[in-house]
């Protein structure tokens, strides 16, 4: 009977689009719900409306997010199964304490070994396998692996389960980069896979923030049918809503969360923990780039990922929460500082009496791992709505096969007013005074790792000589200054390399390899207490983009003849280094004997060079091998430093 009031008071209004307001109004006495008001409401509906048991089973549940907004929707968890042990207890905690998940059970274990042995009927499968083989910090590793991966071809363990439980549809959600891996051919074999066992498919690309997330979360749900073609819901919220209701702010959706004890916080420290204060909120480290305006840009653009630095605004929805990262991975509060545990869980959509388990690096990864339980809500309404007849308290509409949303189109203007934020707050940084670069001695030693450390007592020394227009290292090992060698470096159009510099001499008198490398650690190290780039990489520019440097090799008086000085000065010239190379080819350009020129990129190795192949990087293909950087860039923090390019 209330749910036909309801239905009735509703129609009343004639409305017929998903208006946010509208439909609060329906299930609630308030106009504008919180995604946690949001989800207590439409709980209390669907216990009153959903009298016939739907049975779901989750798979790749993690924390429990997708599972949080189908059981609000109305669904029952018959069965749970999630590999991470730490994942599985938050959800057992939440379930022991009445809270979520009723008499499901909540399994700790590998897809691989699971066996459903359920009595009961399901109906609906829900679950998104670990995407990190289409991330994009796979496709920055060298493409992306996709199906290819371990990882990847969990979807097979996925189909294995429908084949098995026979649901009347499934529910499959996982990054958009799935549909770029492989060339689009990973897709293609997904959609494959699931129409061979008899699902009419349908799938898009959808942000989270569109339907109520405080977090710009781009995701691609697939949503199999065995007699329907879904229809996905039309957005709540932003510029493709009815009546283009706001999008829910960072600000908001934080509304009375308790003030954190900052000295709980981890501190912001390291070389770049003091950048964040200048970051303006919704930046992240490209305000520091020649491209922003920057007068000292110390990073290149797009050299680093998006969230690094990245401060959160409080007007707008934050990118992405990520589940794991380095000191500098964002989003940061605008305060400066790190979300709490409860601040992340409301920008995911958590309800505040879900208990996540674990120190805060094990909570952050199971917040930043899930499904927002809002974006899940407005889901499964939509599978009830057009799977399962059930009558919802409001009318939803949902887009047309080739209804374009413009979350993307979105993305570029915040950029565009990004920008406009950057030039504003730089006003300051323009107005502050230059250091003044001096000549300086280092004596120093190169640890295993490639690590340099000030000792007065190494062999090797090396004086930094800058001046206006050029700067000029040179090494001497034993006092002896009889140049072997120079390189040269400099920008191919008539513009500095940076500041007013418009040529980098390498000068040495060494011809042992690691010295080479000494000498541009030694360069690196400058830049850095210069203020002027945070790395080498930062001075080149990212591999995978185009950049105006040259770099030259001289040879003066008696050099050593071997193949890996050979390569050295190769590799310089050689303006294909960025990019994959069969190792035959390789081998052959470089007028090396293939086993020579193997042998060379593992003395390379040694010294610090990055070289990547099929052993490092699943993504290159047996036989292939990748240099990204013309100069040594490996350091004791470098994910490249663990990995060998041998195999085992």
């Amino acid at each position: 009977m209330i749910a036909e009031k309801n239905q009735l008071s509703f129609f009343e209004l004639e409305v017929h689009q998903n208006n946010y307001k509208a439909i609060c109004s329906q299930i609630s006495d308030k106009e504008n719900l919180s995604p946690d008001e949001f989800g207590r409401a439409i709980k209390e509906w669907s216990k009153e409306t959903v009298l016939q048991p739907i049975n779901i089973v989750a798979l790749f549940s993690g924390a429990g997010g997708l599972d949080i907004g189908f059981c609000d929707a109305g669904f029952s968890l018959i069965e749970s199964v999630e590999l991470e042990e730490k994942f599985a207890l938050t959800m057992q905690h939440n379930q022991s304490s009445g809270t979520y998940f009723l008499d499901g059970k909540i399994k700790c274990q590998d897809i691989r070994q699971y066996e459903p042995k359920i009595k009961s009927r399901i109906d609906f499968v829900i679950g998104g396998p670990p995407c990190q083989s289409f991330s994009a910090a796979g496709r920055r590793a060298a493409g992306v692996a996709g199906t290819k991966d371990d990882r990847g071809s969990l979807f097979e363990e996925y189909v294995r389960v429908l084949k098995k439980l026979k649901p009347k549809g499934f529910l499959f959600e996982n990054v958009y980069g799935l549909l770029g891996a492989e060339k689009g051919e990973s897709i293609k074999k997904i959609v494959k896979a699931f129409r061979e066992i008899g699902y009419n498919i349908s799938y898009r690309i959808l942000d989270a923030a569109d339907y109520g997330v405080p977090q710009h979360r781009e995701r691609l749900i697939i949503v199999g049918s065995r007699d329907k073609i879904f229809k996905f819901p039309k957005p709540t919220h932003g510029p493709d809503s009815f009546e283009e209701i706001p999008h829910y702010s960072a600000k908001e959706a934080l509304r009375n969360v308790a003030k954190p004890e900052n000295d709980r916080l981890p501190s912001i420290n390291g070389r770049f923990g003091h950048l964040l204060t200048e970051v303006p909120p919704g930046l992240n480290y490209s305000f520091f780039t020649e491209k922003m305006g920057h007068p000292s840009p110390i990073f290149a653009w797009r050299s680093k990922f998006s969230d690094f630095l990245y401060k959160a605004d409080p007007l707008k929805p934050v990118r992405t929460l990520k589940a794991s990262g380095g000191q500098y991975t964002g989003p940061f509060h605008w305060d400066n500082r790190h979300f709490t545990i409860d601040e992340l869980k409301r920008l995911q959509t958590f309800p505040d009496n879900y208990k996540i388990l674990g120190n805060r690096a094990i909570a952050s990864k199971q917040i930043g791992n899930s499904v927002p339980p809002q974006f899940a809500r407005m889901l499964a309404l939509s599978v009830l709505d057009q799977f399962f007849n059930v009558q919802l308290p409001f009318e939803f509409s949902y887009l047309e096969e080739n209804e374009k949303l413009t979350f993307r189109k979105l993305k570029s203007e915040r950029t565009e007013q990004y920008f406009q934020k950057a030039t504003l707050a730089l006003d300051e940084a323009i107005k502050k005074p230059k250091k003044e670069i001096t000549r300086k001695k280092y004596k120093v030693e190169m640890t295993e790792n490639f690590k340099i450390k000030s000792n007065p007592k190494s062999d090797v020394e090396v004086t930094f000589k800058p001046s206006k227009t050029k700067w000029i290292f040179e090494l001497s090992r034993n006092g002896n200054e009889k140049e072997l060698f120079r390189v040269e470096l400099k920008r191919t159009k008539n513009i500095p390399l940076f500041l007013s510099i418009g040529e980098v001499h390498l000068i040495s008198s060494s011809k042992i390899l690691s010295d080479y490398t000494i000498l541009w650690k030694i360069f690196e190290q400058a830049l850095a207490e210069n203020h002027v780039k945070a790395d080498l990489v930062q001075l080149n520019g990212y591999y995978q983009y185009t950049n105006d440097i040259s770099y030259s090799f001289i040879r003066l008086n008696k050099f050593p003849k071997d193949n890996v000085w050979k390569m050295i000065e190769l590799i310089l010239a050689d303006p294909t280094i960025g990019q994959i190379k069969n190792v035959n080819k390789f081998a052959a350009s470089y007028e090396l004997a293939k086993d020579e020129l193997i042998e060379s990129l593992h003395e390379l190795r040694k010294i610090g060079f990055e070289i990547r192949n099929s052993n490092t990087n699943s993504e290159i293909l047996e036989d292939e091998y990748l240099i990204p950087y013309k100069f040594p860039t490996l350091t004791p923090l470098s994910v490249q430093l663990k990995r060998s390019l041998h195999n085992g």
